[in-house]
Formats: structure tokens, C-alpha cells, sequence
């Protein structure tokens, strides 16, 4: 408080300085911003239209504080004030240039959503590259915040010392600090498996704890699950590498839906054969692969009929089983009612 009560005309000459500084530096990122679209619009890519969108705020205070350091020992400043102005603006510049480098993922990640549409039916190769992109992205991110915080912390000449010391005992800490993590590097490395092996991806339809859905969001330790009534099913990212789930999309989105019909051993199955394929032609949810009708089993009541079919994605056979089943059952209440399932009895008249 002394410092600033004995140097005040400096300090405020300093201060209308920096302003004038910044302002200076302000109109000419206006400036930039002003030409910088102009020239984008004129670009057949659309990356430079994301690097002006999502860099724009980062750089101009990465523009404002830079400038304000390189003026700095232009001011008469008591040395020790100039000194923490210096350090608080090292450190502002480490925060801003951690900020830019996050930034710059959400670029990458316009490219690939752009590149890949995870929209198309056929979106194997999409999903694979969204899965990686999801995983690392985060990844990135983590490293760093890490980095960015490890460094500003370095500025301080004690926690300097503090880290030169712990670097000495280095493989003590190493190993209490390995043992008390353990779970949290398990978790960590589960996530780069995820997204180098990829047993699930982004859009996938799996079966979960009994439950089917779809993979909405893949972290470094959770994924969560859409179900089909829209609840979010949120699952340790450990569960998909250590425990059995099904996963019907994993090499192609295509999938055989059945269909069982229980019926009087009476039924025409050549002729329910035939409306099955009447059905699946004029069906929009077919695609013309798969149209089985077998008989799979017998008991001493009826006979078991099994519809095979094929649709392109999972909701898509869902959908069209259950139609299939809807106008099968109609075709048979319709034109053999008698093959309906029934209970037989035979009665024997009693000698009087």
C-alpha cells in the first residue's frame, strides 16, 4: 500500500498507458475480425470459417495480455511492483494459450462432423472416426489443463523448490501414489482401449444390464446409454472391457428380426409362407434380403412357426416385426380361423 501511495503519478500515468494499449490492441482486432470473414467467405473449405468462429475470443486476450507484457518495462514502475505485474501476466498468458489449445479441438471436431455424418444409414466408418475423435479430444483436453496447471505452478520459486524435492523421492511417491490410484489409471487406460479397440462406438445399439439402446457419450470413465424410452443408462467405461454385453451394430447396422406364430397343426404353412412374402415386398421396411418361414418346433398342442426377415438398422426390424406379426396373425384370423390354437378333447359316452 506504501508502494502505491509514495508512486501514484507513476501508477497512473502507467495506467492511462495500458489502457491507451489496450484499446490500440482491441481496434485492431476489430480490424482482423473485420477482414479476417471477408476473406474466409471467399474459401471453398470451411475450416478457416471454424478457426475465425471458435479462436476469435481466445486470441483477442491472448493479443491484449501479450502486448501489455512487452510494454510493461517501457513504464517506470517500482521494481517490485513490476515484478507482480510481470508474474500475474505470465501467468494469464499460460491460462489463454491452454484455452487456445482447447479451442483448436472443437476445429478438428467441425471437420469430422462435417467429413463423417454419423447420420447416413451406412455409418460404420463415421461412428469409428466419432468414437476415436470423442475419446481423444478428451484426452487432449486433460493433458492440458495437467501441463497448464504444472507449469503456472512452476512460476512460484517455492513450489519450484517443493518439486525439485519431490523429484529427489520420486519412486517412494511413485508407488503410493500408483497403489492409491490404481482404479483411476485403470479407468484412464480402459478409455484409451475403448477408443483403440472400439468394441462399442458412438450410435452403436447394444444391449446393457437387459436393456437396449444406444451409445450417446463415451468419456475417459463412463459411458452413457440412451434406452428406447429415452432414460440415459450411465455406465462405468470399465463395464465394456471387463464384462460380456451385446453390441448389434459392431461390424455392419443390418440385423434379422423373427417373428413366432404358435398355430393348430391344421395351418397351411405353404400358404402363410406365401403372405409373408406378400408382406415384406409391399413392406418399406424390408430391404430385400432375408424372408424365411419355417416350422421350428412341435409340441403336443401346436406347432411353432418362425418369420425371418431382414431391415437395414435395429429399430427398422424392430418395426417391421412387429407389422409382419400384426398382418400374419390377421391372415390366419382371416382365412383359417380353425388353425388357431385349440384345445382337443375327446368324450366317451358311459355305459348306463
Amino acid at each position: 500500500m506504501a508502494i502505491v501511495i509514495h508512486n501514484w503519478q507513476k501508477l497512473l500515468w502507467a495506467s492511462f498507458g495500458l489502457i491507451t494499449v489496450v484499446v490500440i490492441t482491441l481496434i485492431c482486432h476489430y480490424v482482423l475480425l473485420l477482414i479476417l470473414p471477408r476473406i474466409t467467405r471467399r474459401t471453398a473449405t470451411p475450416i478457416d470459417d471454424s478457426i475465425v468462429r471458435h479462436l476469435r475470443v481466445p486470441a483477442r486476450w491472448i493479443m491484449i495480455f501479450i502486448v501489455v507484457r512487452l510494454v510493461l518495462p517501457l513504464f517506470d514502475l517500482p521494481a517490485g511492483f513490476q515484478e507482480f505485474l510481470k508474474h500475474i501476466l505470465s501467468l494469464t498468458v499460460i491460462a489463454l494459450m491452454s484455452w487456445l489449445l482447447i479451442k483448436s479441438t472443437y476445429i478438428l471436431d467441425d471437420y469430422i462432423i462435417r467429413r463423417f455424418d454419423i447420420e447416413q444409414k451406412d455409418n460404420l466408418r463415421a461412428r469409428k472416426i466419432h468414437t476415436q475423435l470423442n475419446v481423444v479430444k478428451r484426452i487432449v483436453i486433460t493433458v492440458v489443463v495437467i501441463i497448464a496447471t504444472g507449469t503456472m505452478l512452476m512460476t512460484f520459486d517455492k513450489v519450484r523448490q517443493l518439486g525439485t524435492t519431490i523429484l529427489a523421492s520420486a519412486g517412494i511417491i511413485g508407488i503410493v501414489v500408483g497403489l492409491a490410484a490404481q482404479k483411476t489409471i485403470g479407468t484412464f487406460i480402459a478409455g484409451l482401449q475403448i477408443a483403440l479397440t472400439q468394441p462399442i462406438r458412438i450410435d452403436d445399439v447394444v444391449i446393457v444390464e437387459g436393456e437396449w439402446g444406444r451409445i450417446e457419450d463415451i468419456t475417459l470413465t463412463y459411458v452413457v446409454v440412451k434406452i428406447w424410452d429415452l432414460r440415459r443408462l450411465v455406465v462405468p467405461i470399465t463395464y465394456f472391457i471387463e464384462k460380456p454385453f451385446q453390441n448389434w451394430t459392431r461390424v455392419t447396422a443390418d440385423l434379422l428380426g423373427s417373428v413366432f406364430l404358435y398355430v393348430d397343426y391344421t395351418v397351411p404353412v405353404e400358404a402363410v409362407r406365401k403372405e409373408l412374402q406378400k408382406i415384406l415386398k409391399k413392406s418399406k421396411h424390408w430391404d430385400g434380403k432375408v424372408c424365411v418361414l419355417q416350422v421350428t418346433n412341435t409340441t403336443d398342442k401346436t406347432i411353432e412357426l418362425r418369420a425371418l426377415m431382414s431391415a437395414v438398422d435395429a429399430s427398422t426390424a424392430w418395426t417391421l416385426r412387429c407389422e409382419v406379426r400384426e398382418k400374419l396373425v390377421s391372415f390366419i384370423q382371416d382365412n383359417y380361423p380353425n388353425a388357431l390354437p385349440k384345445l382337443r378333447a375327446e368324450f366317451e359316452k358311459l355305459p348306463t
